[in-house]
């Protein structure tokens, strides 16, 4: 269904991602979808052919050049490696200029690891019209979260120990500090719980999220 591209940094290094384009169009609304610690594995392209399901183009840039694993031990390790603020102000951001240079409207979600940077992506990528998290969120000291100026969603769960209640709470109060657009859900699950390929999946929980996550985008990205 889909197909790697390259495409340009803003820095001017080539980078590589999968993409998905839907049958509406090369001038669809864009999402610039971005991995968990495992990397461009199966799952993640299957969410980016999901989400062209619903009207969108989609790319997920490839942030670990490659790198795919199934341990989690390597994940922790993929990811501590990982240049957040490169990947964010590049990687994705350079995804982000790659969709809209065909529309006008492109948005980023991520999940877990990619929950993170999509939340970074809203404040750094001034090109992105829309950002949702699952389960994901950057520490205060890596962006002020209350300069975020397009809207932001955020799906979290209760029992989740990466990203834990309280960090929800203190971003939530960033969010209001700033006036920030914001939607922010918590859930009675496991970090997680929208990988059907995990320990913590929660079919419910994830089918209830989704539908958040398309009717936010279709109110945000769509004419």
């Amino acid at each position: 269904m889909g197909k790697t591209v390259t495409f340009k940094r803003p820095d001017g290094q080539a980078c590589t991602g999968y993409y998905a384009a839907t049958g509406s169009g090369e001038d669809a609304p864009g999402m610039v979808v971005i991995q968990e610690w495992w990397g461009l594995n199966e799952q993640i392209k299957g969410v980016a052919n999901r989400i062209t399901e619903a009207g969108y183009r989609a790319l997920v840039p490839d942030l670990y050049r490659g790198k795919v694993t199934l341990e989690a031990a390597e994940a922790e390790h993929l990811m501590g490696d990982l240049d957040f603020s490169d990947a964010a102000t590049q990687d994705i951001r350079g995804a982000v200029q790659y969709l809209k240079s065909n529309t006008r409207k492109t948005g980023v979600i991520g999940f877990c690891m990619g929950g993170v940077l999509s939340i970074l992506a809203a404040v750094y990528v001034k090109e992105a019209d829309a950002a949702v998290s699952w389960y994901g969120l950057p520490p205060e000291e890596a962006a002020d979260t209350s300069t975020i100026k397009i809207p932001v969603q955020g799906h979290f769960a209760l029992k989740d120990s990466f990203f834990t209640p309280s960090q929800v709470n203190t971003l939530e109060a960033r969010f209001k500090t700033g006036q920030v657009d914001y939607e922010i859900y918590r859930y009675q699950a496991d970090h997680a719980f929208g990988n059907e390929t995990g320990d913590h999946y929660d079919p419910a929980a994830a089918r209830l999220a989704w539908q958040r996550t398309l009717d936010f985008l279709k109110k945000h990205l769509k004419p």
